[in-house]
């Protein structure tokens, strides 16, 4: 399909990827995951959408024939890609993609909006339900709070009866409290997981979703409960990390890794989010000329929620 982009947004993923990643892309790039616009033209044999349709896109693509696709996982294929970073990506005025990959979205639904709805909802949409398989009345702990993905996180933790605690930086707390995190600590003010020890009579949280890595590694690992999870879906500080074997198995908690999402969990957080129970969360909308800007501020951690890009 060739869609015509309305609007697309950035993820810490575009700066992994204009830094150099030892991956194998496309060159010259064009970077972009998040994807929202209308349906140009149609591939031969498509069938089942219009020319004029107005979508988002699942940044997922893969063979769909290995055995990680037959069994609906997708985000494990063995020649699994995403836009953006494998595959040419939507910072264009135009965007090839497979017919699959796209989700109607309601008329009256702003591009700008929409397009910072897929890779943060579907991420924390399996981190959370998928790998934690968290439960109502569970408790949360989302770092890096300020984030796309993270933003994600605290409402569908909220959506589904969670407890959530949050860490975030000085400007962001009283924002992050408004998305649904009942105690947020400010990073500034020292150990985090002292403070949630305490709050949650030293019992710890039943999960953790952190994209931060090594910053808050060993804090993570600290405020588990027993039988925690953790679970991993970056690592925006680094890459590598510390750990005290003995507080796993002591506890008996889990290490999970996520990337992505199935179709199915796409289609499920899709249909929240443009239903209106999930809502995207939008710092700015620039013009693609500004796409330097955009990144330069990604680096700098001065954006909550998305940035957004429009041609």
């Amino acid at each position: 399909m060739l869609v015509r982009v309305g609007a697309a947004a950035l993820n810490h993923l575009d700066v992994w990827v204009r830094r150099g990643l030892p991956i194998e892309t496309t060159m010259p790039h064009i970077g972009g995951s998040d994807i929202a616009g209308t349906v140009e033209e149609l591939g031969d044999g498509v069938t089942g959408v219009a020319a004029g349709t107005r979508v988002v896109v699942d940044p997922s693509v893969s063979c769909g024939e290995c055995e990680w696709c037959m069994q609906g996982e997708e985000p494990l294929c063995v020649k699994y890609r995403i836009l953006g970073e494998h595959m040419q990506g939507g910072f264009a005025e135009y965007v090839v993609v497979p017919a699959r990959n796209l989700f109607a979205i309601p008329h009256d639904h702003p591009f700008e909006s929409a397009a910072a709805a897929p890779l943060p909802f579907l991420t924390a949409w399996r981190a959370l339900m998928g790998r934690a398989k968290l439960r109502a009345g569970e408790s949360v702990l989302v770092t890096g709070a300020s984030g796309g993905v993270a933003t994600a996180a605290i409402q569908i933790a909220k959506y589904v009866g969670a407890e959530v605690f949050a860490v975030t930086s000085t400007p962001y707390v009283e924002r992050v409290k408004a998305l649904g995190a009942g105690t947020v600590y400010d990073r500034a003010e020292g150990d985090f997981a002292l403070k949630l020890w305490h709050a949650t009579d030293k019992r710890g949280v039943d999960v953790i979703i952190d994209s931060v890595g090594s910053a808050t590694w060993k804090q993570n690992v600290r405020s588990l409960a027993r039988r925690g999870r953790l679970v991993v879906y970056g690592g925006t500080t680094g890459p590598k990390v510390e750990i005290d074997v003995r507080q796993l198995f002591w506890k008996q908690t889990s290490i999970l890794g996520s990337t992505m999402a199935s179709r199915t969990e796409f289609e499920t957080a899709m249909r929240l989010v443009f239903g209106g129970e999930l809502k995207t969360v939008v710092d700015s909308v620039l013009p693609l000329e500004q796409i330097r800007d955009a990144h330069d501020r990604i680096e700098a951690g001065d954006v909550f929620g998305k940035i957004v890009l429009v041609p």
